[in-house]
């Protein structure tokens, strides 16, 4: 009786544990599933916003220590694109995430890395956002003045700007 109860004790510990580990692969499963349809969802937001470029308006001013950025549009639906995607963007600098696209970019991967030695202010406007980044380190400075120009091309130029590659 008792190798039965021991067998039978084996029996449920190791059903559960599959069960516990079954249920975390599947966890995982979800979250890089939801994980790649974020991602595709930001591509998306990023493309709509290169197609409709020309309904966006955008001014940089350089203040002590970095730059203050306002990107707006008199189309609703863009505006609600410009709000969520900066949002979404600086959500993902906040935890080090992938960024869409990043490869197209000079300076997201160092704002990425160096996330933590810049300050970063969003604020909504009625048709869109503004933006304040700043920094101490005068290279870091830079790479925010530098990204803050991209951004500006991307709106000023669209897709054709996105096809040829900033690196150019």
């Amino acid at each position: 009786m008792r190798k039965f109860l021991l067998w039978l004790s084996l029996g449920i510990v190791s059903i559960v544990a599959s069960s516990i580990l079954l249920s975390q692969s599947n966890l995982g499963q979800g979250m890089h599933g939801r994980m790649g349809r974020d991602h595709r969802a930001d591509a998306q937001t990023i493309h709509q916003l290169f197609s409709d470029h020309t309904q966006i308006r955008r001014t940089v001013t350089e203040i002590p220590n970095g730059i203050r950025s306002v990107t707006e549009s008199d189309n609703p639906d863009i505006t609600v694109l410009i709000q969520s995607h900066v949002s979404r963007m600086y959500e993902k600098v906040n935890y080090k995430r992938s960024i869409p696209m990043i490869g197209m970019s000079s300076t997201l991967p160092t704002m990425l890395r160096s996330a933590n030695q810049y300050q970063r202010q969003l604020h909504e406007t009625a048709k869109g956002i503004e933006v304040i980044e700043t920094s101490n380190d005068p290279n870091l400075i830079a790479v925010i003045r530098e990204h803050a120009q991209e951004v500006t091309r991307f709106v000023e130029q669209g897709m054709p700007f996105m096809n040829n590659g900033m690196m150019k």
